[in-house]
């Protein structure tokens, strides 16, 4: 398989820190909001779905199927795809070779980085699929890339791009540490701070745990509440004109729509693919649902834990977003 190794090119065009970007949103217009709707496929993501929730343990089979898939797809749209591949030693198999996936459709000056672990937990005792944990973001950017192939095809006015990574090896072999968890995100986040690329990150948004009924998201980092408040928002004008499906009420009496995305900051603590960019100074979203699904690391994580309604209403949401975020304009 042909993989483009486009770093150098892009290369060459610790602590928090507050979002001091110039760029604001560029706000669709409620009649507008119908085009999220109209650029749905969920025959697509249902495929994409299928074809990565299978054990997918680093170093077997399932793994380097699920890999490949992702880069042809990635590939087939015609984006420029590198892999970050790298050996590290487990606790518990040896040395294993990881491979962290990066995409781009165009070089930018900066990026909104769009990320999710490919990696299915180990389990000595049971077949683990880790639909939502997490085959359902990974099939929810590429969903987003094939529905907003068109318009991604567009150099953005705003000078911000979109990159995607699929991080390999989030998952813990034996017990979470800090040597034996987020092998890909730690490779990764050091090398790009050698590299000096961190800084042409405007900030990272990471999905994970997703695909569960109504989910309950948070801002998690007061350096981005403001982005997060644009999904928020985007949330409220989407149910607003009808362009969500199947809410839960809060009462029968004021028939108020119970919302994905709550309008509070706390402090979660909650580590994952984030904590090494995190730490240099890399604003993050985290959108992960708190309390974390029932069937977390349980073997019913698999196809009939995924909520399809609630998974594309979701995607409608990131794909608002994203159209705002980086200026798109619907086709």
């Amino acid at each position: 398989m042909e993989v483009s190794f486009f770093f150098a090119a892009l290369l060459l065009c610790g602590t928090f820190f507050v979002e001091t970007t110039s760029r604001e949103p560029k706000q669709l217009e409620d009649h507008d909001l119908h085009r999220i709707l109209k650029s749905s496929d969920t025959e697509h993501f249902s495929r994409i779905l299928g074809e990565i929730c299978i054990p997918r343990v680093v170093g077997t089979s399932g793994h380097e199927k699920v890999r490949n898939f992702i880069i042809e797809e990635l590939q087939a749209l015609g984006w420029n795809v590198m892999l970050d591949s790298f050996e590290d030693q487990t606790p518990n198999m040896g040395v294993l070779t990881f491979h962290n996936i990066i995409a781009t459709p165009h070089n930018a000056s900066k990026y909104l980085v769009l990320a999710a672990h490919y990696d299915s937990k180990y389990f000595k005792d049971i077949e683990f699929l880790g639909a939502t944990d997490s085959a359902v973001p990974c099939a929810m950017i590429l969903n987003l890339a094939h529905t907003l192939q068109r318009e991604l095809k567009e150099v953005p006015s705003s000078g911000l791009g979109l990159m995607v990574v699929f991080f390999d090896g989030e998952e813990a072999f034996e017990n979470w540490s800090d040597t034996d968890s987020i092998y890909g995100a730690r490779h990764l986040a050091k090398r790009w701070e050698a590299e000096g690329f961190l800084k042409r990150i405007e900030y990272l948004v990471l999905l994970d745990l997703l695909g569960a009924p109504d989910p309950n998201f948070y801002s998690y980092f007061t350096t981005t509440e403001q982005t997060y408040n644009h999904l928020m928002l985007g949330e409220r004008r989407l149910l607003r004109t009808g362009m969500l499906d199947n809410y839960s009420y809060s009462s029968v009496a004021d028939r108020k729509p119970t919302t994905y995305f709550q309008p509070y900051t706390w402090a979660a603590g909650i580590e994952d693919d984030h904590i090494p960019f995190l730490r240099r100074g890399v604003p993050i979203i985290h959108i992960i649902p708190s309390p974390f699904p029932h069937f977390w690391h349980k073997a019913t994580d698999d196809l009939n834990a995924v909520d399809l309604v609630a998974t594309e209403n979701l995607t409608r949401i990131l794909r608002l977003f994203l159209v705002e975020q980086l200026h798109l304009k619907l086709m």
